[in-house]
């Protein structure tokens, strides 16, 4: 493992990356402690053409597509790759892994140009980057932060070891792989975590807002992620609440950015 972290990827296609400050998700526009900004969307979990369509009408930045056979949300690589065709260009799909060996990511990323992959399990830093070419395809490292005691988490530490992560994604730490939708404690996070952090676990349009100005000045920028907070059913999204859960964070946005100095 030792040898692999200490041989620095040269840089996810396109993207500049070098390292947790290399470049925020989804196109560096990510607002961050300073303030005011674009926060980056991911909808997840998304498994029928009419969702997406709705989620890039609305505004996301990226799509996720979960490639865990366990899940209820499951679609195939090649399913995913069906419904990443639909995305317009700096729309980023993102390929959700549980634990599954280099080559099958390897694999069902290229059947996704462009992709970006998300390590949701157990993965070590060694597995992620040996599932990414040593870290030239851009990916996200799942943190499972414990719901009623966020603060015994080391993210320093876990957002140290994982440094060639593009971002650290933050989500609850329920029975199985996934937040289940529910969301823990942010005012226990670390003050000041020098990561680039993408804020899932139980978000909706009614609390997102609340969690970006708690989360936002604690890291180098941040981006959202929603899957159950905007579905009817597991794998079934809601139009109005997507629509509802992207306005909900511009307006988190313009509210930070009027607090501005």
């Amino acid at each position: 493992m030792a040898s692999l972290q200490n041989q620095p990827p040269q840089g996810p296609r396109g993207s500049g990356f070098a390292g947790p400050l290399g470049a925020p998700p989804w196109g560096g526009s990510a607002a961050g402690a300073s303030g005011g900004g674009h926060t980056p969307i991911k909808i997840c979990g998304l498994t029928r053409e009419q969702d997406v369509d709705v989620a890039v009408e609305a505004g996301a930045d990226a799509i996720g597509f979960v490639l865990y056979d366990k899940s209820p949300r499951y679609v195939s690589p090649a399913r995913a790759a069906e419904l990443a065709r639909r995305l317009p260009a700096f729309v980023t799909p993102v390929l959700l892994f549980v634990n599954a060996p280099a080559d099958d990511v390897t694999a069902a990323c290229d059947q996704v140009p462009g992709a970006w992959v998300q390590f949701h399990g157990d993965e070590t830093p060694a597995d992620c980057l040996a599932a990414t070419e040593g870290g030239q395809r851009p990916f996200l490292r799942a943190a499972r932060i414990p719901l009623d005691a966020a603060g015994t988490f080391d993210l320093l530490a876990f957002a140290s070891d994982f440094s060639y992560a593009q971002a650290i994604l933050l989500d609850a730490h329920v029975e199985g792989f996934g937040g289940g939708g529910k969301a823990f404690n942010w005012s226990l996070l670390p003050p000041n975590v020098n990561a680039h952090l993408v804020l899932s676990g139980g978000l909706t349009p009614a609390n997102v807002g609340d969690g970006i100005e708690q989360v936002r000045p604690r890291c180098a920028t941040l981006a959202v992620d929603v899957s159950s907070g905007v579905e009817i059913s597991k794998g079934i999204k809601d139009a109005a609440r997507i629509h509802q859960f992207v306005a909900a964070v511009r307006a988190a946005d313009a509210l930070l950015a009027g607090k501005q100095p």
